[in-house]
Order: structure tokens, then C-alpha cells, then sequence
């Protein structure tokens, strides 16, 4: 249903779907065209924006027939920020977006689908990033520095004042820290602050490209008691960080009081964006999993142990393997902190390099939790052993193409049942797609 455009580069079509970046999928003239700002059901005039062989690229000039899923964005950036992409759609359909993106990957990338869909976990739409890294830029011509994410489809920091994703109170440090990062001597000379907000502490973490001088670091002193948040700086690499001041703060950690866990971890370590999220997440994987005492089980690409020690609460012994030492350092320091020790161990293995060895090295699992990167685990999932294979494989995903890739392995090559698979809202108001996988033999 569609009308041809009235000229060259402009036209009117009807709205068919809407991909996992929040842009209008329409057929015109019989090819596909994808129309930024466009919902799912609207009638819209579009100008072109360009045109390559098998698809063109067109931008909302005017909706003339409303879909009932659009809203009004709650940011006032929103559309130049490129911080979100989505923030015009309704939350649910945006999930029911981002389910079609995963069962259309499964389908046309790995020729499998799940024998039943899981229903999408959801959690808070607002204020949910706990974890951002914020560029800082300094541009004389705006008087002074920027503080925030990069424009939509630009290598500019967008010009904001506040954040609707972030947690209120770090929205509200957006315009002191521009003014505090304004009045610095090494104000061209740090590229980012990255955020981590744990129970008890807002941890910002300066990245700086020159020494910070006396007057500086008393500029960010006076900050950090005016705010109540707590200076770390990296010089260098995320090994380089180091706290600055106040010196001793509460430790930095989120709670999972489902399993009745404390997981410690530093501000530059990997842990989820949305903490409520990922407790359903866990909650949803170990359920999958069915873990039970007397099980041996692997959690593969484990990080800190966010999955390991959940799963050693049901009683389980589990095995986390990771390539970065200094995860593994944390999984096992949790561990005896959360009095699971005698459950959950961890083992050091580069395991895109050597996934054969890296499973030889995990020895026979009753089960496996995969939750690896956007690479995905096609090596792992080609290694797994024709005979003693975990009977159930949970898998964890942060690209449905990878997901669906390596579930195709999995189904088409290694004999598993894709048995469910849902979405995970980690990211709303972005393009972002997680999802969940479980496969039984």
C-alpha cells in the first residue's frame, strides 16, 4: 500500500514495520525504503535522503495518518542526541520490534526457530544507565566543554543539559561537571568520564591525556564534596584507574537479592547498564537452567561472575571461564565473599583463540551458560563434543546475529532443540537487541 513519490526525490508511503533502530520499513515502487521517523502503520511524506541498488534511505517530512504507537519523546535532545534512537515509539513496541529483529535473524541466519517464544523482559525505561561513558569535549565557539553522548550519526558530543536515561541525579551533574570540566587547565586534554553507579557510591571516572595539576585536582575535590560522588582517574589504559578522592568510599557493588548476592566490581570492570534488568536476566537464565546440586556446570565468558555465582547459589558446582585475568581475580574474590567458594571456581582461558582447549580444560558440564560478546561463540558452539555434550546450553546474547548464527551450529550440526528464546529489554529507547536462548539434547 503505497503511492509512488510525487518527484524525484521525494514521496508518500505507508509504514509496513519499523527495524531495531527505530526506522520505517515501506515498500515503494517496489523497493524497500527505510524512512527515519516513520511508525509502524503511518501514512508519511518523505523526503530522500539517498538511494543505493537495493534499498533507499528517506526521512519523515510530514505524517499524515498518525500510528497510535507514537509518543512524545520525554527528551528534549532526543533526535539529535544520538543516544537513543527510539524514544518516539512506545515502549512495548519497541520490544515487539526488537522480537521480530531476533526471530527474523534465527530464521534467515541460522534456518532455525524456537519451539516457543519467552515473554520479553522488561524493566524500567527511565533513569535505568548505570554504567555510561560520556564523551567531554571542549569547543571554544560554544564557550566552554560539552559533556554527553555523540550526535545521531555524527563524531559530535551533542549539546545537553540532562539525560532522561540516566539516573536522575547524575542527570543533574550534566551542567556542573560542563562548568566545572570549562574552568580546568587540561579542559582539551579529556576525551571522556565514564560512570559507574553501584548501592552506595557514584563512582566518575576522568580519562585525561596530561597530568592534573594541583589546582585542578582541587577543582575536582571541591566537586566531589559538593555532589557526593567519589573522583577516580586513568591516566592510560582501564588498568591505570585508580581512586582520587575522596580516597576511602563505599565500595562499589550492586545486589542480587534474589540469590542473596553482593557482587563487588570497579568502575572500569564490565557489569550490566540496567541493574534491574539484569536481575531479571539472571533470574531468567538460572530458572532456564534448572541448575541442581550434584551438577557440574560451565559459564562460559563469565566476567566477574555475575551468572557463575547465582547459579552456585542453587547448589550446583560451577566452573567460570574468562580470558581477562583481572575477572576472574574478581569472580573469585565474590566468591568468598559471598561464602560460595566451595561452589564456584574460575579459570583464566583466551577462549576465542583455542575454544577446543578451552573446553578440554573446563572438563564434562552437566550444563552450559554462554554469554559471550558480540562475536558471539561459533567456535565454542563447533568444538562442543559429539558424545558427553551438556545436555542444556543457556545462551546469553548481545547480537541476534551471532545468536542466530551459532544457533544454527548448534541445531543444524550439533543436534540441540532451540527450545525458547525471548528478548531482553536492556537498553530502551535504543536499537540495542538482547536476547536468551535455551537448547536441550
Amino acid at each position: 500500500m503505497t503511492e509512488a513519490p510525487r518527484k524525484g526525490s521525494t514521496g508518500v508511503a505507508m509504514v509496513e514495520s519499523i527495524d531495531q533502530e527505530g526506522v520505517g520499513v515501506a515498500h515503494v515502487e517496489g523497493k524497500v525504503t527505510f524512512i527515519e521517523g516513520g511508525i509502524t502503520g503511518e501514512r508519511v511524506a518523505f523526503a530522500r535522503r539517498r538511494s543505493r541498488g537495493n534499498f533507499d534511505l528517506g526521512t519523515v517530512t510530514e505524517v499524515l495518518a498518525e500510528s497510535s504507537l507514537r509518543v512524545k519523546p520525554r527528551c528534549a535532545y532526543f533526535g539529535t542526541c544520538g543516544g537513543c534512537a527510539m524514544q518516539h515509539v512506545e515502549p512495548a513496541a519497541q520490544v515487539a520490534a526488537k522480537q521480530r529483529v531476533l526471530e527474523d535473524n534465527l530464521a534467515r541466519i541460522g534456518k532455525v526457530a524456537p519451539e516457543s517464544i519467552l515473554p520479553p523482559i522488561h524493566g524500567p525505561t527511565w533513569g535505568y544507565r548505570h554504567r555510561a561513558r560520556l564523551s567531554v569535549h571542549y569547543v571554544a565557539k560554544k564557550g566552554g566543554v560539552l559533556v554527553g553522548f555523540h550526535e545521531r550519526k555524527s563524531s559530535y558530543v551533542a549539546d545537553i543539559r540532562s539525560c532522561e536515561v540516566l539516573p536522575p541525579a547524575v542527570s543533574r551533574l550534566i551542567v556542573p561537571l560542563r562548568e566545572l570540566f570549562t574552568t580546568m587547565a587540561i579542559r582539551e586534554r579529556m576525551p571522556q568520564v565514564e560512570l559507574a553507579v553501584g548501592e552506595a557510591v557514584t563512582i566518575l571516572v576522568l580519562r585525561h591525556l596530561e597530568p592534573v595539576g594541583e589546582e585542578d585536582r582541587a577543582r575536582l575535590r571541591a566537586f566531589a564534596d559538593r555532589h557526593g560522588i567519589q573522583w577516580w582517574l586513568q591516566p592510560k589504559g582501564p588498568d591505570t584507574a585508580h581512586p582520587f578522592y575522596p580516597e576511602e568510599s563505599p565500595a562499589l557493588d550492586y545486589r542480587m537479592p534474589e540469590f542473596g548476592l553482593r557482587i563487588a566490581f570497579r568502575p572500569t570492570e564490565f557489569t550490566q547498564v540496567n541493574a534491574a534488568v539484569n536481575r531479571a536476566l539472571v533470574k531468567r537464565a538460572v530458572d532456564l537452567l534448572d541448575p541442581r546440586p550434584g551438577e557440574r556446570v560451565g559459564d562460559l565468558f563469565c566476567g566477574l561472575g555475575n551468572f557463575t555465582l547465582a547459579i552456585a547459589s542453587r547448589g550446583a558446582t560451577v566452573v567460570g571461564m574468562e580470558g581477562l585475568a583481572s575477572l576472574t581475580a574478581r569472580g573469585e574474590e565474590n566468591a568468598r565473599a559471598n561464602g560460595l567458594a566451595g561452589h564456584a571456581s574460575f579459570l583464566t582461558y583466551d577462549l576465542y583463540t583455542d575454544a577446543a582447549g578451552a573446553l578440554a580444560r573446563l572438563g564434562p558440564v552437566d550444563k552450559l551458560l554462554v554469554d559471550p560478546p558480540r562475536d558471539g561463540a561459533v567456535e565454542i558452539c563447533k568444538a562442543l563434543p559429539d558424545a558427553g555434550a551438556p545436555s542444556r546450553i543457556v545462551y546469553v546474547s548481545c547480537s541476534p546475529s551471532t545468536l542466530a548464527r551459532d544457533a544454527g551450529v548448534l541445531v543444524n550440526v550439533k543436534g540441540y532443540r532451540l527450545a525458547a528464546a525471548g528478548v531482553v529489554n536492556m537498553f530502551p529507547h535504543t536499537g540495542h537487541v538482547e536476547s536468551i536462548a535455551v537448547f536441550s539434547r
